[in-house]
């Protein structure tokens, strides 16, 4: 089992950047791919981006590509997702997710949820 906890969101005006973090306590966290995800009003959940267990391979969807970054701490047992020039369209419930396996991650269904942070950006 692994319990992961997201914070770092808030409210930001477009243009504006937030660095937003997943935090887990177990240690096995360190081997899991771990995966972002949002989910704004009314709309299906939509991938983000995943990382590699080594931090080494990221992939993000079209939509972030270039304004979102991935990254990871495995000493610290922290998954980070910076996200910048935010647009409205942006706001949404962001969740991180991890698994072994990180084709599990895109395929949307990995093993353990975060509760979700909240990112909201005004125009």
């Amino acid at each position: 089992q692994v319990h992961l906890v997201e914070s770092g969101g808030g409210l930001v005006q477009a243009g504006g950047s937030l660095r937003l973090s997943c935090a887990a306590s177990e240690r096995t966290f360190s081997s899991y791919a771990v995966g972002w995800f949002r989910q704004a009003p009314g709309k299906e959940r939509e991938f983000v981006g995943v990382i590699d267990w080594g931090g080494r391979i990221t992939d993000y969807a079209r939509s972030v590509k270039g304004r979102f970054t991935i990254s990871r701490d495995n000493a610290k047992n922290v998954v980070s997702l910076e996200v910048k020039s935010l647009r409205p369209e942006d706001t949404a419930v962001y969740y991180c997710a991890a698994d072994p396996d990180p084709g599990t991650v895109i395929a949307r269904n990995p093993r353990y949820w975060g509760q979700g942070t909240q990112v909201t950006v005004s125009s």
